[in-house]
Parts: C-alpha cells; sequence; structure tokens
C-alpha cells in the first residue's frame, strides 16, 4: 500500500507532464475503443438481421440498395416490382419462404412497412402490448418507434409520402395502432409495421379518380421487394442467376454484398487502426523519457530509500507501479472517451433508427484495451526500472 501511495504521489509531482503522458495514451486507447465498439456492433446488427436472409429480390439497380433498404431499411430502395413476378417467384421449388416488403410512408422518419405476418415470425418478434393486425390500415409499432415517438395502443396517426420525414401527408388514411413489439435488438424495433394491403389502399386512395381507374391499380399492384428463404442450398447457385436473367427482377445475395461493404469499410478502419497505433507509441516514448528523467531526477530519494532498506527490487516496483497507475487511468479515460465517441457519433448520424449503434455495450474484446493500456506503460517502464535496480547505493550517494 505504501507503494501504491508513493507512487502516485511521484507520478503526479510533475503534473503537467503526467498529464500529457495521460493525454496521448488515452487518446489512442478511446481510438482502439471506438474501434471495437463500431466494429462489434456492425457485426451483431448484419448477423441480426440478414439471419435467415438468403435472397433479396426487388427492382433492377444497385445490389447494395436493395440490401441496404430491404434488409436494413437505411437506404432508399431502387424502385417497386410487380406483385404478379412476386407472386410467380414464390411458387418456385427452389424458394421455402418469400415475405413481401412494401415501402414508401414513413411516420416522423420512421418508416411504414407493409408485409404479412411471416415477417415478424422470420425474427421471433413478441408482442408486448396488444394484439397483431388483423385488417388493413393497423399496426404494429416498434419497441424504439412507441419509446420515441409516446405512441400508445389504441392511438391513431396518418403516415407522410416518402422515407424521410416531411412529405405530403396521407390524412384521409390514418393508421390504429394495435399492438407493441417487445424489444428484440432486431430491425423491426425501428419499423410501423402493417399489412401490405394498407400500403395499397393509402396510395390507391390517393391517386385513382373513379372505379375504372381503382381497378387498373389493383390489377398493377406492387411490391418494393421481397426476402427470400432457399428450400435447399444448391438454390445460391441457380436461383438468383435466374430471377437476374429471366425476370424484370434483380437478385442480391446479402452475404456477398455485406461482405463487400465491410472490405470498403475496411480501409477507413485500417487509417484509423494506424493512427491508434502512432498515438500509442508516441505515448510509450513520452512515458519512457518520463520515467527514464525520473530517476535521474529522483537519484536522492532512491538513495534515501535505499539507506532506509529497501532493497533494489523495491526501488524498481516504485518505477512500475508509477507506470501501472498512469496505464490504469489510462484505460479508464480510453474507454469512457471511445463509449463517448460511439454514443456521439450515433446520436450525430441517427445511427439507432438503424443499426442501432451508439449505445453503450461491452463486448468481450474490449478487455482487450486495458490490457494493451498496461502492457505499453510496463513496456515504457521496463528500463528505467532496470536502471534503478541495478544502481548502487553508494553510487547514489556520490552523486550527492
Amino acid at each position: 500500500m505504501k507503494t501504491l501511495f508513493l507512487a502516485w504521489r511521484y507520478l503526479w509531482s510533475r503534473p503537467l507532464g503526467a498529464a500529457l503522458n495521460l493525454l496521448l495514451l488515452s487518446l489512442g486507447l478511446a481510438s482502439i475503443t471506438f474501434l471495437l465498439l463500431v466494429g462489434h456492433q456492425l457485426n451483431q446488427a448484419f448477423e441480426r438481421d440478414l439471419a435467415g436472409v438468403d435472397l433479396v429480390v426487388g427492382a433492377k439497380g444497385s445490389p447494395m440498395q436493395l440490401i441496404l433498404s430491404g434488409v436494413f431499411h437505411i437506404d432508399v430502395p431502387p424502385g417497386n416490382v410487380p406483385l404478379k413476378a412476386v407472386r410467380e417467384l414464390e411458387k418456385n421449388p427452389l424458394v421455402a419462404s418469400l415475405i413481401p416488403i412494401s415501402l414508401g410512408d414513413n411516420f416522423r422518419g420512421f418508416r411504414i412497412v407493409g408485409t404479412s405476418h411471416d415477417y415478424l415470425t422470420h425474427y421471433q418478434a413478441t408482442l408486448a402490448q396488444g394484439r397483431s393486425w388483423d385488417a388493413p390500415m393497423q399496426v404494429v409499432l416498434g419497441a424504439t418507434v412507441a419509446r420515441k415517438l409516446g405512441l400508445a395502443v389504441g392511438n391513431s396517426f396518418v403516415g407522410s409520402h416518402g422515407l424521410g420525414a416531411g412529405g405530403h401527408t396521407h390524412g384521409d388514411n390514418p393508421y390504429t395502432v394495435t399492438g407493441i413489439l417487445a424489444s428484440g435488438g432486431s430491425v423491426l424495433d425501428r419499423l410501423i409495421l402493417t399489412d401490405t394491403a394498407s400500403v395499397w389502399k393509402v396510395h390507391e386512395d390517393y391517386t385513382a379518380v373513379d372505379a375504372d381507374d381503382r381497378q387498373v391499380l389493383e390489377e398493377e399492384r406492387e411490391v418494393t421487394l421481397a426476402l427470400i428463404r432457399y428450400k435447399t442450398p444448391m438454390a445460391a447457385l441457380s436461383l438468383p442467376r435466374y430471377v437476374n436473367t429471366s425476370t424484370e427482377m434483380q437478385a442480391a445475395a446479402p452475404a456477398l454484398e455485406i461482405t463487400r461493404l465491410l472490405s470498403m469499410l475496411g480501409i477507413g478502419t485500417d487509417v484509423l487502426r494506424a493512427f491508434a497505433g502512432v498515438l500509442l507509441l508516441t505515448a510509450g516514448l513520452s512515458v519512457f523519457i518520463a520515467l527514464w528523467s525520473a530517476v535521474r531526477e529522483r537519484r536522492a530519494d532512491l538513495a534515501l530509500l535505499r539507506m532506509l532498506g529497501a532493497p533494489p527490487s523495491k526501488v524498481a516496483a516504485l518505477l512500475l507501479t508509477e507506470a501501472l497507475w498512469l496505464g490504469a487511468l489510462a484505460a479508464v479515460l480510453g474507454v469512457a472517451g471511445g463509449q463517448a465517441l460511439a454514443a456521439l457519433i450515433g446520436w450525430m448520424l441517427q445511427l439507432d433508427n438503424s443499426l442501432l449503434i451508439g449505445g453503450l455495450v461491452w463486448p468481450p474484446e474490449l478487455l482487450v484495451v486495458p490490457c494493451l493500456a498496461l502492457g505499453v506503460s510496463l513496456a515504457a517502464a521496463v528500463l528505467p526500472a532496470l536502471g534503478a535496480y541495478r544502481v548502487s547505493v553508494f553510487e547514489l550517494l556520490q552523486s550527492r
């Protein structure tokens, strides 16, 4: 305990130098913490929301756009596809299940998604309140939507055209909340779910001018995309090619597109990782120089400790403990800074409405940060501690 206290006093005997070393080390550790947190949350989001989705089929365009809009709901879809084509595809012997997704409206920035009850079953969603829809113009709210908008079962609202706030409202067709989902951490938490017929009704009532026009619209009904699960693994070889070459639709494999997305993001993370490494190296050198200088400046104190009976190992332990204090403080500040940065970026970009990035999470790999902090501090203190260990009492007294 005396060694811990004395090392703490020695550390802050030069507050400016200690603060600078602590800042450099904390910045490097905060950068690494941020990378670990974002990587963990992205991987969790991808694994959670892509689970069981083998293929996404929609309008021709960018495959990446199709995945981001249809699975994660963070992009605009390339267009719509005919309902008849989707129903024909559902009959394909290679398709085990098909979930239709219809987009086009929102309520205060949260997307209104027309789909089937299979969408809830796919993500194993459970109701916290109320019941699911059993007729058009009834909706089930995701947990995040209900919490942020303050809606409850029985409330009504009207949607706005488009996938972002600001479009014209469909005032003649209000939705009624019949249920609220329990939080499951999936994409459903950020969605307003209803029957596909609700989306058709809202837009047909807005567009149709007479009965004949309504009949034409009903015959030409569309959906935005479809989520498909293969019946057999062999379907991955033939079904995407069939869709892309023999239909007017496009097929995108989520696993392939997400791998491509992560490879593109990897360039940016490599740069940040290198930047964090430079900061840690700089901090390590700074700590080394500070401790090496401390050995020279404290020769009188070290001589006194040795005269009072402190063995060489005790003197060396004093310097190592000082470095450990610095590493422990930097670890705490680095983890706190990384968490704060992730939360800030999530709040600024509103990522909590899409991939749930920004909340406080504690992945197991975060243990790397304190280990790295203590490792860098101890590595920087080894040579100064060894130098203090080897100096004799006679030499220390002679230096006086």
